[in-house]
């Protein structure tokens, strides 16, 4: 009997303890978050983590329990052998999801689940985003990791034996005590004995985002959002009475102004929509950031409208493009553009002025089959998508495609007699991670903040060249310029995942059919706004596009609604409120933030998932 618990007991005590030491892992390759916790909370990471750890210890000891149980009653040593070999397959591949997340919880500002599994499809993509981490050091925390997993289990298998024979009464007698610790693990597995099983706000205490996050078991944290995405056939928002929910949000989208002032020269102009990859307002000197980064963007604003205070309704490329496209607000811990007979259902800005009579065009430097990207701008009917595959090997000067001059080049080629009116959309992309450039950089130093401000700069430049040499076309007085970026960054600064500066983004209308110069627009907005601004100002309908306002109306409801990881920001006059699903609790709220902006949050986040899971 006592060989059996203390096999049981231990198999279990080393999970538990492997576990911890991966926290300790993340806290120190974390170090400048860590370092801004006391020695109590860090101690708190620890205790408040362990029941995770608990819980996915279990998880893991179920088949080797069982396997532990047939051991006694046949007395065969090769299912002792099976459990060593469950478990020595499973530390290479538990240990390469915790050193994942050490990188990636650096650059996505949450612990990983299965978003990154979304990306399987283009895995060269998806390691072009982590092309910037430390190589080394990560393969390094992988060794060290792995020799601490194999040789604590090796020196703890050496213990064990095969039963020895004994009489059927102490044979029944250990089979009960064997099944008996298979079935309690059934406790630690839910988090103890209350009525709803453990999830991830138990291991939140803190207002520190960093100390709770820090506290999540990442194999638990994969499992568990594999299996709530799989079956997430429910609102997981029901914050209020759904009614009560809708009148929140149609009143923030109730009509304001009969008439809106126009602010074109020609009533059907060609519309050239830039999507600037990871355009951050922090480093645009014409909102607030250093003059030096973005000359060209700077100059171009006093050319046309530029709006201050807008904001990406999420942080991914995938989730931007739908708001900017679609004017559909984004989800939080998955995306509609994942479900094509879903995009189907959506308004996009390339039919509605295909319907004009407009050609429409979608140029990338990368490969749109990544987070299937192609398929949703399929379904928004674009006459020609043009992408990696259609520059030539020559130009593959980028770890994601083809650098953005390279593509503003094939741009102005394509349209030195083009057709008119038509509808150009262009998505840059050589400000994303890993910030190669192909000129000298800017700004000296190595570090991955300087690299991305040189990256920024050289998309500026990228973009002024194409700029200067389209205003020499033919075309330019007839055509309309809208510069969004596709989401924020959290660099510079290193913004935590909720902060509203990490997602306020640069928009600005130029070119020579608007009417209106030098103008600054400081209305609160959405990527969400900006299609059903532009079809306003065309003379059309924009019925279709529900969740979106006219951010010309100077009477509109000024607010900006955005999502992260399992939670929502709120922005308006009176201030910012980011509220956390897991901890079900504000992480920000500003001081001047009513509690009806608050309700009117939490309806937004209700309503359009609820909407989303009906699509």
């Amino acid at each position: 009997m006592k060989r059996i618990l203390t096999r049981s007991i231990s198999y279990f005590l080393f999970w538990t303890l492997f576990f911890e030491v991966c926290r300790t892992f993340f806290l120190l390759y974390q170090h400048s978050k860590t370092a801004t916790l006391t020695a109590s909370e860090i101690g708190k990471v620890l205790w408040y983590g362990l029941r995770m750890d608990l819980s996915f210890a279990a998880y893991l000891s179920v088949i080797p329990f069982l396997l532990f149980l047939n051991e006694v009653a046949f007395r065969k040593k090769v299912l002792l052998k099976l459990v060593h070999v469950f478990t020595y397959a499973l530390l290479p591949l538990l240990v390469l999801l915790v050193t994942i997340d050490l990188e990636l919880y650096s650059a996505w500002g949450f612990r990983l689940d299965s978003t990154p599994l979304q990306y399987l499809n283009t895995p060269a993509e998806m390691l072009a985003s982590t092309a910037s981490a430390p190589v080394w050091l990560l393969v390094l925390f992988y060794i060290v990791l792995l020799v601490i997993g194999v040789v604590g289990y090796t020196f703890l298998k050496h213990k064990w034996g095969v039963s020895p024979k004994r009489s059927s009464k102490q044979l029944a007698a250990d089979l009960l005590l064997s099944f008996f610790l298979l079935a309690l693990l059934v406790l630690p597995i839910r988090g103890g004995w209350q009525q709803i099983p453990l999830n991830q706000s138990d291991v939140y205490f803190s207002q520190k985002n960093f100390a709770n996050h820090a506290g999540v078991n990442v194999p638990w944290n994969v499992m568990h959002s594999v299996i709530k995405k799989n079956h997430n056939t429910k609102n997981p928002y029901q914050y209020l009475d759904e009614q009560k929910a809708q009148t929140l949000v149609q009143e923030l989208y109730q009509p304001k102004s009969d008439t809106i002032p126009t602010v074109l020269r020609v009533k059907k102009p060609n519309v050239l929509f830039i999507i600037l990859e990871s355009y951050t307002a922090k480093l645009i000197g014409a909102l607030g950031g250093p003059s030096e980064v973005t000359p060209n963007f700077n100059a171009l604003a006093k050319e046309g409208i530029l709006f201050q205070n807008i904001y990406a309704a999420g942080d991914r490329s995938e989730k931007g493009m739908v708001a900017l496209l679609s004017g559909y607000p984004v989800q939080t811990t998955t995306s509609i553009i994942k479900t094509p007979k879903k995009t189907e259902r959506l308004p996009q800005l390339a039919a509605e002025l295909k319907k004009l009579g407009y050609g429409t065009y979608y140029y990338y430097g990368g490969e749109l089959a990544f987070a299937n990207i192609k398929s949703y701008l399929i379904n928004g009917q674009y006459d020609k998508l043009l992408e990696k595959s259609d520059f030539g090997s020559e130009n593959y000067n980028s770890k994601w495609g083809v650098h953005d001059h390279i593509l503003f080049d094939k741009v102005l080629a394509d349209h030195q007699n083009p057709k008119e009116p038509f509808l150009t959309t262009v998505f840059t992309l050589s400000s994303h991670e890993p910030y190669d450039v192909p000129i000298p950089a800017k700004f000296p130093g190595t570090d991955e903040e300087t690299q991305f401000k040189n990256s920024f700069y050289y998309t500026d430049w990228a973009l002024g060249r194409f700029i200067s040499a389209a205003k020499k076309m033919p075309w330019w007085q007839n055509t309309l310029v809208v510069l969004v970026a596709d989401h924020g960054h959290h660099f510079p600064g290193r913004d935590q995942n909720d902060a509203p500066s990490k997602f306020r983004i640069p928009l600005l209308i130029a070119g020579g059919a608007l009417a209106v110069k030098d103008t600054v627009i400081t209305t609160i907005g959405s990527q969400t706004d900006v299609v059903p601004t532009l079809l306003q100002q065309l003379g059309l309908p924009t019925h279709h596009f529900a969740w979106s306002k006219n951010l010309l109306d100077a009477k509109a409801t000024p607010f900006a609604f955005y999502v992260f990881n399992d939670g929502f920001g709120m922005v308006s006059p009176q201030g910012v409120v980011t509220f956390d699903n897991v901890a079900q609790r504000p992480i920000l709220r500003e001081p001047g933030v009513t509690d009806q902006q608050v309700e009117q949050g939490k309806a937004y986040m209700q309503t359009s998932f609820g909407d989303f899971l009906k699509k």
